[in-house]
């Protein structure tokens, strides 16, 4: 038994610890968190991805700082990394979805692709995209813009997608190119 003394009012509470309740806080702390590999076998589809993402990914604007100042480098953290994190920048995410993606159903040939929208590095942005049914689709949560996340398309090419991307984007409007990228 806890004795706890309200220091205003000088009343005595009385906290039971009972055994029911001490093994429902050990399990809660010892609760075994699922890893990349494990929530990935269950999941079936690019939706499923986009759920997650949706959900869990919350784009870290201090990576995002910490790169521009040239103490972080851009290449993307490992997909277990994000995965654990549940954050990033949009080189993390697009790496995540498209790894993501692959792994899942192969026939999506996913890939990263790159915006490069001014000379200005901190302006360009990094995106997934997928194929179903002989068109693309742009997975992208890891912005900034919350009127950007979500999964667009389709498109014919990425030139489509380019048109989108500058006219619904609140700032990139000038857009120089768009093309896939190697990782």
């Amino acid at each position: 038994m806890l004795v706890k003394i309200n220091q205003k009012s000088g009343t005595k509470f009385r906290l039971l610890i009972t055994p029911i309740f001490i093994l429902i806080l050990f399990a809660c702390a010892t609760a075994p968190v699922k890893k990349y590999e494990e929530t990935v076998s269950q999941w079936k589809s690019y939706e499923d991805v986009g759920k997650w993402m949706e959900v869990n990914f919350v784009y870290d604007f201090e990576r995002y700082h910490s790169i521009l100042k040239g103490k972080q480098t851009i290449n993307p953290r490992s997909v277990s990394q994000t995965f654990a994190l549940k954050s990033g920048v949009c080189t993390d995410g697009a790496y995540f979805a498209k790894e993501t993606l692959n792994q899942i159903n192969p026939e999506y040939k996913a890939k990263v692709v790159f915006i490069n929208v001014s000379m200005n590095p901190g302006h360009n942005h990094y995106v997934c995209s997928f194929e179903k049914d002989g068109k693309i689709y742009i997975l992208d949560y890891a912005t900034a813009y919350s009127s950007m996340r979500g999964i667009h398309g389709p498109f014919n090419s990425l030139h489509e997608y380019k048109k989108y991307y500058g006219t619904r984007h609140p700032l990139n409007k000038d857009i120089i190119s768009v093309s896939y990228i190697w990782w």
